[in-house]
């Protein structure tokens, strides 16, 4: 048997962090699945997909608009918001399983004339969304609750911009 003394034995602190940065560093690249691939799990609902780059800057928002408290996550607390009458951007998930979760949004959205776009990756816009778990649907509020402008309001816009671009009700003719 054991000896009282050698029973909670462990490496130094120090040890351990430096192994486990390097473990991280080197997994970190290859775990995470490029947007190609991930664009390859979406499903047929997903258009508007928004592009490489529009997906970054969707994530930017949705990481200010957390931060700023003007973020409604998940579908029903984003049906409840579009019941009060909240008016902004819905960033949806593409990879959404299964489909009739998410399928009635798309609708409902543009019953109440609210820009939407897809990005390729729930557990990415969850992440985003300072949460553990993945999220299937955002709707980023362009005010806080104090009724003052949230910090990307650039973002939004051009955000919301692309988004109207998609849409063919409020396209320009």
């Amino acid at each position: 048997g054991r000896t009282q003394g050698q029973k909670n034995k462990r490496p130094p602190k120090k040890d351990r962090k430096s192994t486990d940065n390097k473990d991280k560093t080197s997994t970190d690249n290859a775990d995470t699945p490029t947007y190609e691939e991930r664009c390859r799990a979406i499903n047929i609902l997903a258009a508007p997909l928004a592009s490489k780059k529009s997906t970054k800057k969707a994530h930017k928002l949705v990481r200010k608009a957390s931060q700023s408290k003007s973020l409604r996550r998940g579908v029903k607390e984003m049906v409840k918001g579009l019941r009060k009458g909240d008016k902004g951007l819905a960033i949806l998930a593409g990879d959404v399983f299964p489909i009739d979760v998410i399928s009635h949004l798309p609708v409902l959205l543009e019953e109440h004339n609210i820009p939407y776009i897809f990005v390729p990756s729930k557990r990415d816009l969850g992440a985003a969304a300072c949460t553990k778990r993945p999220t299937s649907c955002v709707l980023v509020t362009g005010k806080k609750s104090d009724g003052k402008e949230i910090e990307g309001k650039d973002l939004f816009d051009a955000l919301v911009e692309e988004a109207k671009d998609y849409d063919p009700n409020s396209r320009k003719n």
